[in-house]
């Protein structure tokens, strides 16, 4: 023979990729759709989506609601702070008041008064007043002796009878005033309608 014979293969002629690496390789599979069936398919998904936004918002349940503020007379203090140093007047005694509040919660006191026609009373300031959020107030009130044989001689009376408002109610109710207000006020009208021992 002269050296000519069948033709090999070549470099690589038999050479296939390993499995794993064709795995790998992503298959490009270009769909053909056409542009106006695109645009009904972006349409219906929005469609869809706003559909269930709005299920989803009617159908949320509701906040609970936020509860009431508190009645006025929760959220108000009265304290006895001592004969007023305003001087006397005949047949009167005048006394000061400290109202406070609680922060966040301001009252207005419409009316002070008491439960004997004996007695008349008056503030200064002259209600209705309101005491800030949080904040006290000093009221001078003075209690004026009408008729002496009327008048209550129980230590205990009378009470100071006051009307309060705030954002959900008015309230009158009775308070009795402590550090020394049923002494005072009992010397006071002592003194104003001095009676004989019986």
């Amino acid at each position: 023979m002269s050296g000519i014979g069948p033709v090999e293969p070549g470099e690589d002629t038999y050479h296939h990729p390993s499995p794993a690496l064709a795995a790998a390789a992503p298959a490009r599979v270009r769909l053909a759709v056409p542009a106006r069936h695109r645009r009904k398919a972006v349409l219906a998904a929005a469609a869809t989506l706003t559909t269930g936004v709005c299920v989803y918002v009617l159908n949320a349940p509701a906040p609970p609601p936020a509860p009431p503020p508190p009645w006025p007379s929760q959220v108000v203090g009265f304290a006895y702070a001592g004969a007023s140093p305003k001087g006397e007047q005949a047949g009167a005694f005048t006394f000061d008041v400290s109202i406070s509040t609680e922060p966040g919660r301001r009252v207005t006191v419409d009316a002070v008064t008491q439960p004997s026609a004996a007695l008349a009373i008056s503030t200064e300031p002259s209600a209705p007043f309101t005491v800030p959020a949080g904040e006290s107030r000093e009221v001078a009130v003075t209690v004026y002796v009408l008729d002496c044989g009327e008048v209550p001689r129980n230590a205990g009376l009378p009470f100071l009878d006051v009307t309060l408002r705030n954002e959900r109610a008015v309230q009158k109710q009775s308070r009795i005033l402590g550090g020394g207000y049923p002494e005072d006020l009992g010397a006071a009208i002592q003194k104003a309608c001095v009676r004989p021992a019986p």
